[in-house]
This record gives C-alpha cells, sequence and structure tokens, in this order.
C-alpha cells in the first residue's frame, strides 16, 4: 500500500489532499487500511497507514482518512468480498475523459486488457451516504474498474498491486485515446481479439506481476517507505 501510494506520486496521480488507497486486512476482512489525508503520496511510509473499520472509525494510526473517498471504498469492499485493494486518484488525463461519459475503446494492445471490464457510472457523482455509497456499489458492479462521470478513475483488485496496475492502465489508455481522436478515428481491436488479450495480459497474475517491476524500482529509490 505504502509503495503504491509512492509509486503514484512519482506518476503524477498526487494532488493536495485527494487520492485514497485501500486494503483489506489480511488477518480481519471486516477492516481496511488506507492512506491518510494530509501526506503527500510522494511521502507515505508503511508508519503512516491507518487502519479503519467500514464506519471510519480509526483503530491503527493517528491521521485521519478521507471520510467520502472511505465510504467509496467502504461500499465496494463490502459488496465484493473477493476485492482486496481499491484504488482512486486525481490523475490528469483520468479526470480529463471521464467528462465525457464514455468507456475507453480497445483502440490498442495495453487498452485491450480492459475492454468489457469497465463500468461508466453517472449517478451518484457525490456520495455522502451510505445509501448512495451502495448506489456507487451497485453501478460497479462486477467490473474491474470504473469510470466516475466528472469525477475519475476507480480500479479494483485481489491484491493491491493488480489494483495499481490497472490504475495505470487506465490513466495511459485516457491519454492516449484522448491524443489519438483529435487526429482521426482509432480502429478499434476486434471483440474476439480484445477477449484474447483480456485474457493473456489481463488476469490477476498478470497484474500482480506487472506491478512488481514498480515496486523494485521504488524500494530501492525509496527506501524510507519502508519505516
Amino acid at each position: 500500500l505504502a509503495g503504491v501510494c509512492r509509486v503514484f506520486g512519482r506518476l503524477g496521480f498526487s494532488e493536495g489532499l485527494l487520492g485514497h488507497v485501500t486494503v483489506r486486512d489480511p488477518e480481519d476482512p471486516a477492516l481496511l487500511w488506507a492512506n491518510p489525508i494530509g501526506v503527500s503520496f510522494r511521502r507515505i511510509k508503511v508508519s503512516d497507514l491507518v487502519q479503519v473499520n467500514h464506519a471510519g472509525d480509526i483503530l491503527v494510526g493517528t491521521r485521519p482518512v478521507n471520510p467520502v473517498g472511505l465510504l467509496l471504498h467502504s461500499s465496494l469492499h463490502e459488496a465484493r468480498p473477493e476485492v482486496m485493494a481499491v484504488c482512486h486518484a486525481h490523475s490528469l488525463h483520468g479526470k480529463a475523459w471521464s467528462s465525457l461519459g464514455r468507456l475507453l475503446d480497445p483502440i490498442s494492445q495495453d487498452a485491450c486488457v480492459l475492454f468489457e471490464q469497465q463500468a461508466l457510472i453517472r449517478e451518484p457523482r457525490v456520495s455522502q451516504s451510505r445509501a448512495e455509497a451502495a448506489r456507487f456499489a451497485a453501478a460497479f458492479g462486477t467490473h474491474r474498474v470504473a469510470i466516475q462521470v466528472g469525477h475519475g478513475l476507480f480500479s479494483t483488485g485481489l491484491t493491491v498491486e493488480e489494483a495499481a496496475w490497472w490504475f495505470i492502465c487506465m490513466e495511459r489508455a485516457c491519454q492516449v485515446q484522448m491524443m489519438i481522436e483529435p487526429v482521426g478515428a482509432p480502429e478499434l481491436w476486434p471483440a474476439d481479439q480484445a477477449r484474447t488479450l483480456v485474457r493473456a495480459l489481463g488476469s490477476p497474475g498478470f497484474g500482480w506481476l506487472s506491478f512488481q517491476t514498480l515496486w523494485d524500482e521504488i524500494v530501492d529509490s525509496d527506501p524510507d517507505l519502508l519505516n
């Protein structure tokens, strides 16, 4: 979790107090670990992490967590027992693409791993109650990732590494599609071939393994994250 925050910070996903990553506690699945607000993604350490319950009560740590962010993440963790991690950040291209109210298209091999894996959430745009958060989770459904219109990107995973990798893939796919569409209409991959790539490059194990390269780099360059 701390490493994911550092990687997100290095990739420019950190913006003020915004952005949150949650991981289900491996010993007690009713509890979550999260990054606190007020600490830059670029500076998060293991000792900064906070353990909370789904009501938002802090059990370990002293810093507060983003209450709206925790509400959304908690709703996903409760609705999806298999989900171990949820990522959200106000990344530049994800924010911009979300304003269009469109799913990403399979225009590249990288983007194909998101084919039929995305939810488009139009309502609610802001969740300030458990009922609204439950609507958010219902709109997310069983998809791996989601685009919340006018807000940004969300990703889930069986591990925090996997969830982080899909978020990075989404952000890059948003960037590429916004770069190419002003030039011309991109040619889409055939659906059957896109599904083949989902099976080959879109498995939870492949997502986990892909993040390991970033993990190795960040541990080497930022050893203080383990403090």
